[in-house]
């Protein structure tokens, strides 16, 4: 029998899921060492963080990063890594050398990179039967051809990989708009080279649904699924309000055959969107690694960070069926996402057609339900909420400041 483990290391402890991590291990009776790249960081402050240490950013340097993480296994005795962020786990899966005795439960690099790469996962999504959007993919600027311009608008500009390379640097991508030909022009222009290949897709304008697996070795070991009630910014992005819903199966079995096709041994999230004008339930892209509403998961009685412990470590593991019905508030981000709503001019705010009124969205906002809960409250571990908040209002403040200012100029 494998020997248990006490150990473990987490990174990215800026990042929310790190958080939900940290309390998941540090409930189970782990110890749990915690890396950081600026202080304070959410995951740090955690009463379930039993130390923390201030590692390289991985954007910066990997190689400085997994030099750092294998002097850290060593000195603290990890018995696991896991490394929360796209960029660490791209920094980490081609050095597993680095760190025989830990485990790192996440599949080899060249698996991880392909997961990564929408336009590939695109392309084997098809061939499983999976509906994608309508899309062309340029390499680069002069590619921006007859094709790209016969698409509808508005388009979404998607870089291949979220987290893409320059020289030896990694750098991350984000997702934009293009309203116009002009505009289209005008943002791939000033793209790096690290956003190509850029995907130019149609827009699809529906609820957000988000199918979680844990998979190993060919076998799905935990599912959970949630529906997205709100995202930030509401144009779509990352959910602040979601709720736990009962898998669709047939969108389970479709992640399923995906992830296989995939070779894919780890937790994922397979994210679709139901397009309102047709019905059918279309591909946007995998998550690789923990994801921000995690804490849903758990919550709702899937606790995917164990769960991925004892699998990988060759433990058997029964994963009991998730409640559901239970909603999950990103409160900072809901609170942005709404505030955006209020003072933004519609037209600016990119949202589809049949996104609610003001009212609606204010009537639901403020909406309570007794199954609701807060992404980082607890009063079991206040203080990465506590930390949150203060960094939002100083956001806030700053930025009453800085208009204030502007007006007084007028």
């Amino acid at each position: 029998m494998a020997a248990p483990l006490t150990r473990v290391l987490v990174t990215d402890a800026e990042q929310r899921a790190s958080v939900a991590v940290v309390r998941s291990l540090g409930r189970a009776g782990l110890t749990v060492i915690v890396g950081v790249h600026a202080e304070p960081a959410l995951a740090a402050v955690s009463r379930y963080a039993s130390k923390s240490v201030r590692l390289p950013d991985p954007l910066v340097s990997a190689r400085c990063f997994a030099e750092a993480i294998e002097r850290l296994v060593l000195d603290e005795k990890i018995d696991a890594i896991l490394p929360i962020s796209e960029q660490s786990l791209l920094a980490l899966l081609g050095e597993r050398h680095r760190f025989p005795t830990a485990i790192l439960p996440f599949p080899a690099l060249a698996t991880f990179q392909r997961i990564c790469d929408k336009q590939e996962v695109l392309k084997i999504a098809q061939t499983v039967g999976i509906e994608v959007p309508k899309q062309c993919v340029i390499s680069h600027f002069d590619e921006l051809s007859a094709e790209a311009q016969s698409l509808n608008f508005p388009l979404v500009l998607k870089p291949s990989r979220s987290v893409g390379t320059t020289g030896e640097q990694l750098e991350k991508q984000g997702v934009t708009y293009a309203h116009s030909l002009q505009d289209l022009r005008r943002q791939v222009a000033s793209m790096s080279a690290a956003g190509f290949p850029l995907l130019l897709q149609e827009r699809i304008e529906g609820y957000g649904t988000g199918i979680f697996l844990l998979r190993w070795e060919g076998r799905t070991h935990a599912t959970f699924a949630h529906q997205r009630l709100r995202e930030k910014p509401p144009s779509g992005g990352v959910s602040t309000y979601a709720e736990s819903i009962l898998p669709d199966p047939e969108l389970l079995a479709a992640s399923e055959r995906l992830l296989d096709k995939l070779g894919w041994s780890g937790v994922a999230m397979v994210e679709y969107k139901r397009d309102e004008s047709c019905g059918r339930d279309v591909l946007m892209e995998i998550n690789g690694r923990f994801w921000g509403s995690l804490q849903l998961a758990i919550d709702a009685g899937v606790d995917f960070p164990i769960l991925l412990l004892q699998v990988a470590s060759g433990r058997g593991i029964t994963a009991s069926p998730p409640r559901l019905g239970v909603r999950y508030r990103w409160l900072m981000g809901d609170v942005d996402s709404f505030l955006k709503v209020i003072f933004t001019r519609r037209a600016h705010l990119n949202v589809p057609g049949s996104f609610p009124t003001r009212m609606k969205l204010a009537k639901s906002f403020f909406r309570f339900g007794k199954n609701e809960r807060w992404d980082l409250y607890d009063s079991d571990d206040s203080r990465p909420f506590t930390l949150e908040l203060r960094r939002w209002i100083v956001t806030l403040a700053s930025a009453i400041l800085r208009v204030s200012r502007r007006l007084l100029r007028l």
